[in-house]
């Protein structure tokens, strides 16, 4: 394969493009048994293109009975994107879907018009301790996909395909890039992908879409002469060419696309172009009129009423 990095800047110019727009350090969350940083929304950036919601998991460690018990919770107007480096949860939701999620898989359920779903620690590893490392991201549905059918889609670590040569290799999420493109079908253009570099390896990210980022995962990488640790949303501004060099071997997960078909309304789990069908969701899980996740019998009540946030 070829790599195309003759028009990217060079790696630790600093004059060869002004790329980051924003630099996000996640704010902790405590979820209970365990903690995860949430990226995305933040007060210096509320989207990347769909990505309207990034949250990293751990690395957590859970003991002897311990795990991961978020119960049956509602989705409306968005897709939820799983993705685990180690670990293993069980998803259950509404249309009967009861499966585990493993490294290198992807989870991802559409919510549309309305979903429920949990994600727990399965009962096996409760016997015996286990850690967890991963992503959950929400993609926000386009306008005429709103109110779509729910649906779920699992796909094996093999689906997704790898891009790998000079130090790299990149797993294609969603999406095109480096002349490889994603099984998984999306509700608007984007990319999601999990690039692994050596030290000295640099990638390069054409403006393929105005609005692109990368979370650092592990190891240290370097760009236009300023360098990065794990755990940081990166934010480029439109148009710039650039190149990601690792210091250190390195991980790192490419996200972005085009800016969304209007502005987009964020309250709890629920996400919509139209703050009257939030209204509506909220309504109906007090009332109930969610269907319920089989076998799950727990949920999370409706919280109090924070203000609404509208994007941008």
């Amino acid at each position: 394969m070829s790599w195309h990095s003759a028009d990217d800047p060079i790696p630790g110019d600093r004059f060869s493009c002004d790329a980051i727009q924003s630099l996000i350090v996640p704010r902790s969350r405590d979820l209970g048994s365990f903690a995860v940083r949430r990226a995305l929304p933040s007060t210096e950036c509320r989207m990347v293109g769909p990505f309207i919601f990034f949250d990293q998991m751990g690395p957590s460690e859970f003991l002897l009975g311990q795990g991961m018990d978020v119960r049956p919770h509602p989705h409306i107007g968005l897709s939820t994107v799983t993705y685990l480096f180690d670990g293993e949860i069980m998803h259950r939701d509404s249309l009967g879907t009861e499966l585990p999620i493993r490294p290198g898989e992807l989870n991802w359920m559409t919510a549309g018009r309305g979903i429920t779903h949990s994600e727990r620690t399965g009962a096996a590893l409760r016997k015996t301790g286990s850690r967890l490392f991963g992503l959950q991201s929400w993609v926000a549905l386009s306008a005429q996909d709103e109110e779509t059918t729910p649906a779920f889609e699992h796909y094996d670590a093999a689906a997704l395909p790898i891009v790998s040569g000079e130090g790299k290799t990149v797993r294609l999420i969603a999406g095109e890039a480096y002349g490889a493109r994603s099984p998984v079908r999306t509700s608007s253009p984007m990319v999601y992908a999990d690039v692994a570099l050596q030290a000295g390896a640099v990638l390069p990210l054409d403006p393929n879409y105005d609005e692109r980022a990368i979370y650092t995962v592990a190891g240290a990488i370097e760009i236009a002469d300023d360098g990065f640790g794990p755990g940081q949303l990166l934010v480029f501004r439109p148009g710039d060419r650039i190149s990601v060099r690792a210091t250190q071997d390195a991980r790192f997960m490419v996200l972005g696309g085009e800016p969304m078909d209007g502005p987009r309304h964020l309250w709890w789990n629920f996400v919509s172009s139209r703050p009257e069908r939030i209204a509506q969701a909220k309504e109906d899980w007090r009332q109930g009129r969610f269907d319920t996740v089989p076998n799950d019998a727990e949920f999370i009540p409706l919280p109090e009423d924070p203000p609404p946030v509208r994007y941008p």
